[in-house]
């Protein structure tokens, strides 16, 4: 595929607007048409980015036959249906993480992206942020083994609000968005499948109807360990911190930037083309649309994220 790759975009919220701000680094690929609930602000983001086409309704999009590839950035609660009518419509399609909040939904979108051969990717965005490159390339070259992750996801929401401070449609959650982030890149960075896996949560939030704190720890296949941490209710340095213990090294990533244990300073701003870890995703999303391959963060290599929360789930609702 040499054209120029055209994308519909659905959500045009805070993660909507950071892959609006990749894609203009990204030659051959223009945002045509533009999704959203509210059309006025959809018509606003739309004149600054310069895309022609705005609706309400994700159906108008994909009946456009120059639309070859949609992104979703919509509420967690509508990306397995949304996902699945993208494949349905001939299209390939970036979902936003999560894939789906219930197993059996993303088992779905799996099936058909592979009875469509369709390009299909998850924005598992840590595979793709060059301080968690770094690190992996380590793993890669041999150089460096986990023998233990241990990753705080702390944030300050007792109300429900989104990135911007606006209030949000849908409620966030814990462990089918905020962990998976954390459980897909353990897997990931170890090279080895979770075997294991416990997780206790705090009270019950009266009015969001969620956990605002949670514990989870996971075991791989090869021994590495994880404790992951999470909360809504953290009101002090907001983000995911990591840091990965290893057999001849120890790394701290916050944000984009990498330590060592010491807290030296890692220059990683040559591992990839860009510092810019949602810019990175769509970088790949794209090239395996032109190159006709699997992408990395593929529906088929994120799945088995989503089958340790759903036994997690089950974990805690027994509980």
């Amino acid at each position: 595929m040499s054209k120029t790759i055209k994308v519909a975009l659905a959500g045009a919220g805070a993660f909507g607007i950071k892959h609006l701000d990749g894609i203009q680094n990204i030659d051959g690929v223009e945002v045509v048409s533009l999704i959203s609930r509210d059309l006025d602000k959809t018509k606003e983001v739309a004149a600054k980015y310069g895309i022609g086409h705005v609706s309400t309704e994700l159906a108008d999009s994909l009946a456009l036959k120059e639309v070859d590839a949609v992104i979703l950035c919509t509420p967690t609660q509508m990306h397995a249906a949304q996902a699945k009518a993208c494949l349905q419509a001939g299209k390939h399609v970036q979902v936003e993480i999560p894939l789906c909040d219930v197993l059996a939904e993303g088992e779905e979108v799996l099936a058909l992206q592979q009875e469509k051969g369709l390009v299909a990717m998850v924005g598992h965005t840590r595979r793709f942020n060059p301080s968690h490159q770094y690190v992996h390339n380590k793993v890669l070259q041999g150089e460096f083994n986990i023998q233990q992750m241990d990753v705080q996801t702390y944030f300050f929401r007792r109300t429900n609000m989104n990135a911007l401070g606006q209030p949000r449609s849908w409620t966030d959650h814990l462990l089918w968005h905020h962990a998976a982030h954390t459980v897909d890149l353990f897997a990931y960075q170890a090279g080895s499948p979770i075997v294991q896996a416990n997780a206790v949560q705090g009270p019950i939030h009266p009015t969001l109807g969620i956990a605002m704190d949670m514990s989870i720890q996971l075991k791989a296949a090869n021994g590495a360990i994880c404790t992951l941490s999470l909360s809504f209710n953290n009101d002090g340095p907001l983000g995911t911190f990591f840091r990965y213990i290893g057999d001849t090294a120890t790394y701290i990533a916050r944000y984009d930037d990498l330590f060592t244990g010491k807290d030296e300073s890692i220059d990683v701003s040559k591992v990839a083309v860009s510092m810019n870890g949602i810019e990175l995703q769509d970088r790949e999303f794209f090239a395996a649309i032109r190159e006709g391959r699997e992408p990395n963060a593929s529906l088929a290599q994120v799945l088995p994220c989503y089958r340790v929360l759903n036994g997690l789930e089950q974990q805690l609702n027994a509980h």
